[in-house]
């Protein structure tokens, strides 16, 4: 017995000297912000260059915004393994790592990556410095752990992934109005809680209808916190909630929940006016429709898609319904809406002065 005790307590001084910590924040919530945050810097970011570069006839533009796309594995897998507290050798490996997982899980490549890349960092970690040639040993084990779990998981983790965001898309066609409901709600939740909204997108590949409906419950609790929170916060906290984040209202969330229900029943509405109304669909890529108006990446998304789709011939060109559906959805109804939801709440005392107040 004391055996076993021993060998338990030696088992958690080597994780914790290793940093090796299981646990739903450092994987679910760390390591998936992470994995968006690569996911931004290469294949979003790239596709807004190529965009611009299409539109105003940079080719300079067009070639950057390729060159960074085309890093999108081994982007989200170095964010990942940043997160996780990699060491240099191990952080470095992983490149490799995330190029298999997100080339061998096809649609469901950034869930593939999170998985696979996780699996190989904490390996890498596990060996890390535990011997004399570690600068051979520790890339070995962290590239061949990370390119075995590859091959043998990222094909159905990417097909899986892939088969419950068509299904998602096909139910939302089939059902514009309730899941319009569903996504943008459930979507717009995410973004304001510590989770990453846009991962989840980007790992379903929530594109078309659906992608539209989480791209407005996104600007709901986004530009909804912005304007109804504007008497305590001012411009300041309009512009660090409407263009950054509404996640910045989670401690006041938490000390009085009922401030989130304007929002969310805002989102409730602008969901399915997108899907019913004006059929606002995320063509871009599937990331953008995580990100609201997170410095204005949701909407160029959107028109990222409309482009494609007007140069692929899809669709004959972008139309003023197409404008004010994106204009109404993602700025106009979430603003006015939250606002009166707002003021509907402080009057019957659920909302109390300084409520909202950022720190």
């Amino acid at each position: 017995m004391n055996g076993t005790n021993s060998k338990r307590e030696g088992l958690a001084a080597f994780l914790k000297r290793k940093d090796i910590v299981f646990s739903a924040k450092r994987y679910g919530i760390d390591a998936m912000s992470a994995m968006a945050q690569g996911l931004f810097a290469s294949l979003l970011i790239g596709s807004i260059m190529g965009t611009l570069g299409t539109q105003l006839h940079i080719d300079i533009l067009s070639v950057c915004g390729n060159y960074a796309q085309e890093a999108t594995g081994f982007a989200m897998a170095v964010a990942i393994g940043y997160a996780l507290n990699c060491p240099p050798l191990v952080l470095f490996s992983l490149a490799a790592v995330g190029g298999a997982a997100n080339s061998l899980g096809g649609a469901g490549g950034p869930l593939a990556v999170l998985i696979v890349t996780v699996i190989a960092g904490e390996c890498g970690k596990a060996v890390s410095k535990e011997t004399k040639i570690d600068i051979i040993v520790t890339p070995f084990v962290t590239i061949f752990v990370g390119a075995a779990a590859a091959v043998l998981t990222a094909p159905a983790v990417g097909a899986a992934a892939s088969w419950v965001g068509s299904l998602i898309m096909w139910a939302t066609e089939l059902q514009p109005f309730f899941m319009g409901v569903i996504i943008s709600v459930i979507v717009g939740i995410a973004l304001t809680l510590p989770i990453s909204s846009a991962a989840i997108c980007a790992a379903l590949g929530l594109t078309g209808l659906a992608g539209g409906a989480a791209l407005a419950g996104c600007c709901a609790q986004m530009v909804g916190f912005a304007v109804m929170s504007f008497r305590e916060n001012r411009w300041g906290g309009f512009f660090a909630q409407g263009i950054g984040t509404s996640m910045l209202q989670m401690g006041n969330i938490v000390r009085n929940p009922r401030i989130w229900i304007p929002p969310i029943l805002t989102s409730a509405i602008t969901g399915p006016v997108s899907t019913c109304i004006f059929q606002m669909e995320m063509n871009g890529a599937a990331v953008s429709a995580g990100m609201g108006t997170c410095g204005l990446v949701g909407q160029i998304g959107v028109y990222t898609g409309w482009a494609a789709d007007v140069a692929s011939g899809a669709k004959a060109s972008i139309t003023v319904m197409d404008w004010t559906g994106m204009i109404l959805i993602c700025f106009l109804l979430p603003g006015v809406l939250t606002w009166l939801f707002g003021l509907f709440f402080r009057r019957i005392g659920w909302i109390r002065e300084n409520d909202l107040k950022l720190d």
